[in-house]
């Protein structure tokens, strides 16, 4: 008779299997019953228009999906994605101004005085500090008249004073996204809206948004500790494609961006073939269908802009970084992969769930419970973005008493597993379960599904990807995933960065003090 604990693992198992089964076949139901209730239109600038009609509530939400983020912020201008993203809340010639023929004519001149003040401050030689503070002063003058024209934040209070919940906005490296839902009763309020900071944009209180840009900077980056050591981890592990640029901007690049230049990139990548929108909710396309196109048709077309060229070159040599100050330690390592496109981009998903997916994970179980050496351990991909070949990496933040190297020989220990052991039935299974339910959760949401469905239709042309992934993540086998691991995960493709604990010298004065206290 078999004991009741040899049993357990294949209880478990044959538990998983039934909800895997499960979760297939709801979601083969779903995306035939989703494509009676989809509707795809594309407008002649271009412009994707994705309709889903869940009636179950009279409200929607939406995902306005531009394909530029701050991988396409022009050489020397990084940031720039970011300032639009910021701008795109400042309203339009017909909302959040007094006077738009006025203030057009007022931010002419900011700009007029921006450039003067720019041209002698970045002089390298000669510069005459008094030209350049009575410069400052008419620069500062120009914005201080254009302000009078300016209703602060109308844009964004005529939306939530309409039932706008949730309304935000993110820029990524590979993307930038606007949301929020609404009552349905207020869908053409929002078509106007939201076709309007599309194609009606007003650089309004550019250099002041740049301020708070830059400030921005200094809290997430600057004055912490892990945000510049990320940072300098991105900039090691890549050589030549944009993604080792500083996400939000490099300091002497930001400050120097105007607004001139965000319009230039609006006038680039906010074209109609560069956009999807998304809604969700209770939208009849029949209905509704041309009262949206006749507000969405105002966005310009022109040609989708090309995808970057440059190609990160093969990695030689392991890289690595080295912060030293009195704070938590702290290590990460990080080794190049293909960009979501690649046959193996399910079996990266199915190792970065095994070996860091909750309390079960490995990482966790070895590191946080068996060794108690780390606070967290996890691994993520991929990182730092999606849309180019990226990174699939792995951290750990060390208890006290332990250290970085007990961090890097821990990992490296769990990933040499990876390489020479199958992973169990068991995780691999667990890990095709995870994936289907995460995605059942995340239909449920309009939201969720708007963001997806915008998601997937500019990644693959087609929303129907979402639900034939499921394929993909069906095939992946523990071959795959030892094949995969024994080719990324190699010492000459690895770069490594951490932060060690070291006290901060002590100033005389200081030393003085302590001696002071001992007495």
């Amino acid at each position: 008779m078999r004991s009741r604990f040899t049993a357990r693992p294949w209880i478990g198992l044959f538990t998983l299997v039934i909800a895997f089964l499960a979760c297939h076949i709801a979601l083969a139901q779903d995306l035939q019953s989703f494509e009676k209730k989809i509707t795809v239109k594309v407008l002649p600038n271009g412009l994707t228009l994705i309709l889903c009609n869940r009636p179950e509530a009279p409200v929607f939400s939406y995902s306005t999906f531009i394909d530029a983020g701050d991988v396409d912020d022009p050489s020397g201008e990084s940031g720039l994605a970011h300032m639009f993203e910021h701008l795109a809340f400042k309203g339009t010639s017909q909302i959040g101004t007094t006077d738009y023929a006025a203030e057009k004519v007022a931010l002419a001149k900011v700009e007029a005085a921006n450039n003067a003040y720019e041209a002698e401050y970045l002089k390298p030689v000669g510069r005459d500090p008094q030209k350049l503070a009575e410069l400052k002063k008419i620069f500062e003058a120009a914005q201080a008249d254009a302000q009078k024209y300016v209703i602060p934040n109308q844009f964004t209070e005529v939306a939530e004073r309409n039932g706008a919940t949730g309304l935000n906005a993110q820029t990524g490296l590979d993307e930038t996204m606007y949301f929020w839902s609404m009552p349905e009763n207020r869908l053409q309020l929002w078509a106007w809206l939201e076709s309007g900071r599309l194609s009606d944009v007003v650089p309004r209180e550019f250099y002041k948004e740049r301020d708070v840009v830059m400030e921005e900077r200094r809290m997430r980056t600057d004055s912490n500790p892990i945000g510049r050591l990320t940072e300098q981890f991105l900039a090691t592990a890549y050589v030549a494609h944009p993604y080792g640029r500083s996400s939000i901007g490099w300091p002497s690049e930001v400050s120097q961006l105007s607004a001139t230049e965000a319009m230039a990139f609006h006038k680039k990548y906010y074209v109609g073939s560069n956009v999807v929108v998304a809604i969700v909710g209770d939208v009849n396309a029949a209905q509704v269908m041309p009262m949206l196109e006749k507000y969405f048709d105002k966005v310009p077309g022109g040609p989708k802009p090309e995808d970057l060229t440059t190609v990160e070159p093969r990695q030689f040599a392991e890289k690595s970084v080295v912060i030293r100050e009195a704070t938590q330690p702290f290590y990460i390592e990080g080794y190049h992969r293909p960009s979501y496109r690649d046959p193996d981009d399910a079996v990266y998903d199915a190792i970065q769930d095994i070996m860091s997916n909750g309390r079960v994970s490995r990482l966790y179980r070895s590191l946080v419970e068996k060794q108690q050496i780390a606070a967290e351990a996890e691994g993520f991909s991929p990182y730092p973005g999606a849309k180019y070949p990226s990174l699939f990496a792995f951290y750990a933040i060390p208890l006290p008493g332990h250290t970085d190297d007990e961090m890097r020989a821990a990992i490296h220990k769990e990933i040499e597993k990876l390489k020479t052991t199958d992973v169990t039935d068991e995780e691999l299974a667990m890990f095709k379960t995870r994936a289907k339910a995460d995605l059942l959760r995340g239909l449920a949401d309009n939201q969720g599904l708007a963001n997806a469905l915008a998601l997937y239709q500019t990644r693959y042309g087609d929303w129907r990807q979402l639900f034939l992934q499921l394929d993909r993540i069906d095939k992946v086998t523990k071959a795959d995933i030892h094949r995969v691991a024994n080719k990324v995960f190699v010492e000459s493709n690895r770069t490594t960065a951490e932060i060690v604990y070291t006290p901060t010298p002590k100033t005389p004065q200081s030393a003085a003090q302590d001696k002071g206290g001992a007495q």
